[in-house]
């Protein structure tokens, strides 16, 4: 099996953990440089003109020196990283790649956007936009969402709550949590695309006296189904769970419709379900869901809607709401 890792530094938002950390500070590990060091000598004596037409030796060498390289401990051969703009010298190493038995990672680094000046500058809005001129792309205006109401109604109330604490698994701009981030960057935390790991770790942070928010996409908590019940409705946590694009997602395309939460919540012990009808309400149901002592699923639609009036004061925000 070969595994291709596409290294661009981005998911939808900025890559996190240890991982891309890791990954970030490959080329100053001993290992790759002996590595690199080895592999050119190994190329020069075998074929001097293999050498000078890929100028890459690092994939001989993984094959002999495997200090400090994780994947060799999970039984995977490490090649890279090599440039996945190059194209003639990256046909070259797959076709190579292809004749080697067992499990091959090959590292490739690129850049989100490559070839494109506006996604190139903000890799962020480009990864999905709308419809727009390919000759003269600019940003669409899309209104205030039910995603921005949610990030601003969090944010308010982390100014009242000071045990609230937000997580998303790679959704800070989808779900509409940039401003929360930057506000409150000490009760914020971007799992990246474990859906399950930020589900088990707002249960830790509930166990820890904290107020929990999961805020995640209807199709994705399917994929921490097991934790929500398991690590949270078991135990009765205070976790809120603030499912965005419920229903039915239009452009979002037919991975993205959240038409089952419904079904599968509905059987998860102790869990309650609310379902407000505008922003004013949502920003009530949260208040409400951080004070019940349980586990409350609050869905929302892919959709525009008005404002909520302003606050007159931080106090006095969330006025009444049903959960």
């Amino acid at each position: 099996m070969l595994i291709v890792l596409n290294d661009n530094e981005m998911s939808i938002s900025e890559n996190v953990g240890a991982l891309n950390k890791y990954f970030k500070e490959l080329q100053i590990r001993k290992w790759v440089q002996d590595a690199e060091k080895l592999g050119k000598n190994i190329l020069e004596r075998i074929s001097p003109q293999l050498f000078g037409l890929v100028d890459r030796a690092k994939e001989a060498a993984k094959l002999l020196l495997h200090q400090e390289n994780p994947f060799y401990a999970w039984g995977i051969r490490y090649v890279g990283p090599v440039d996945g703009h190059d194209l003639k010298g990256l046909v070259h190493i797959l076709e190579h790649l292809k004749a080697l038995d067992g499990p091959t990672l090959l590292h490739v680094v690129t850049k989100k956007g490559k070839g494109y000046k506006v996604a190139e500058a903000d890799p962020i809005y480009w990864h999905g936009p709308p419809g727009f001129d390919p000759k003269k792309p600019e940003k669409v205006s899309k209104g205030y969402s039910w995603s921005q109401a949610f990030g601003d109604a969090v944010t308010e109330l982390a100014h009242l709550e000071p045990r609230l604490f937000v997580l998303t698994p790679a959704m800070r701009e989808g779900s509409g949590l940039v401003r929360y981030s930057l506000e409150h960057p000490e009760r914020y935390l971007d799992v990246g695309i474990c859906e399950d790991v930020a589900v088990t770790t707002a249960a830790g942070l509930a166990l820890r006296g904290m107020k929990p928010i999961v805020a995640i996409y209807s199709t994705f908590l399917q994929r921490a189904y097991d934790q929500v019940i398991h690590d949270v409705a078991i135990e009765n946590l205070p976790v809120v769970f603030a499912i965005d694009r419920a229903g039915i997602v239009g452009a979002d395309g037919a991975t993205h419709h959240g038409v089952f939460d419904i079904a599968y919540l509905r059987t998860v012990p102790n869990l309650q379900i609310a379902a407000p009808k505008d922003a004013l309400e949502l920003r009530a149901m949260l208040k409400k869901a951080l004070e019940v002592g349980g586990p409350v699923a609050i869905r929302y639609p892919r959709d525009n809607l008005e404002r909520a009036p302003e606050a007159s004061g931080r106090r006095s925000l969330g006025v009444g709401g049903r959960c």
